[in-house]
This record gives structure tokens, C-alpha cells and sequence, in this order.
């Protein structure tokens, strides 16, 4: 019977454990059962409701809060595509939408349009229902710098994660 391979690369956590705290706890170079899946030293499930969100679902949610930031600034801005500065004012309105967006459902539902549309949330590990105004604007800074979010440890937790005390969870 062969045993399912880990959700990251062994040897990724281990040269990433120098500079990216959080990455190597829990393994060494001969320990392959350390931690069988993302989540587990959080005391997550393998799978279903309360497990780790994964990766794709963390870009397909960012991808639909950007396209619906997108659809409301065309509600209030019309993009031309020959004049520069038209164009960059509807970049930096979007950019404001998205944020407004993304920071205040995050603070008070705990989840972004995207994020429902996909079915994750954001967990606080300390076990409050809400996630805050500073929390939420922590992440949607990090998550605008994209590469804080987009680096993660063994568990599945980001930069933006990692600052806050938070987890993506799924959410069905």
C-alpha cells in the first residue's frame, strides 16, 4: 500500500527553514511523518469543513475580488484604453475599491466576496469570531504586495497569516 505524497516538498521546507520562520518546525531531514497534512499543528482537519484552504482557492478568490472591484470602479469610471491618464486613474480606483472591498467585509464577516465565492474564511487562532480592523488591514496591505500571501508555510499559512494570527479555513 503506498502512502500519499505530502502536500509540499519535504526538501522546500528545509532550505526555506533559514529565512522563512515557520517552515521548518516540526521536520527534519530523515522525519517524513512530522506532519502529514496542512493544518495539522493548528489542530485542522485533513479535509472538509475546517481545513486548511488551499492555494488555488486563495488565487481564485483574490481573482474574483479583483474583477468585482473592476465591475464597481466601471460603475463610476469609464476606462479609455488611448489616454494614459484616464487609465490610471481607473487603475488607482480599482485599487482603492478593491481595498475598501476586501477591508471591510474581511473585519466584520471574516471573509471577502472572493473568499465566499470559493468557500474559505479567515480564522483567528485565538478563537474570536471576528477578525478585526487591524487584522484585515494587515492583510489587505501584504495581499496588495502579493508576495507576503503568496509564500507560505507547511501549514498553508501566509506571511499575512503568520503577522495576524489567522488561517484560511474552508468554509464547506
Amino acid at each position: 500500500m503506498c502512502a500519499a505524497p505530502p502536500a509540499y516538498p519535504r526538501w522546500v521546507a528545509r532550505w526555506t527553514g533559514e529565512w522563512l520562520p515557520g517552515t521548518g518546525e516540526g521536520t527534519t531531514a530523515g522525519d517524513d511523518q512530522a506532519l502529514r497534512w496542512r493544518g495539522e499543528r493548528l489542530g485542522l482537519p485533513e479535509s472538509g469543513l475546517g481545513s486548511a484552504a488551499t492555494g488555488g482557492s486563495r488565487v481564485l478568490a483574490f481573482v474574483v475580488d479583483l474583477v468585482l472591484a473592476w465591475l464597481v470602479t466601471l460603475i463610476f469610471v469609464h476606462p479609455d484604453l488611448q489616454n494614459t491618464a484616464a487609465m490610471q486613474a481607473f487603475n488607482l480606483w480599482s485599487g482603492a475599491a478593491w481595498a475598501i472591498i476586501t477591508l471591510i467585509s474581511a473585519a466584520f464577516f471574516g471573509f471577502t466576496p472572493g473568499m465566499a465565492a470559493v468557500g474559505i474564511r479567515v480564522g483567528r487562532l485565538d478563537g474570536e469570531t471576528m477578525l478585526g480592523v487591524w487584522r484585515a488591514l494587515v492583510r489587505c496591505v501584504l495581499s496588495a504586495v502579493v508576495i507576503p500571501s503568496a509564500v507560505r508555510n507547511l501549514d498553508g499559512r501566509s506571511w499575512a497569516d503568520r503577522l495576524t494570527g489567522t488561517v484560511l479555513v474552508r468554509m464547506r
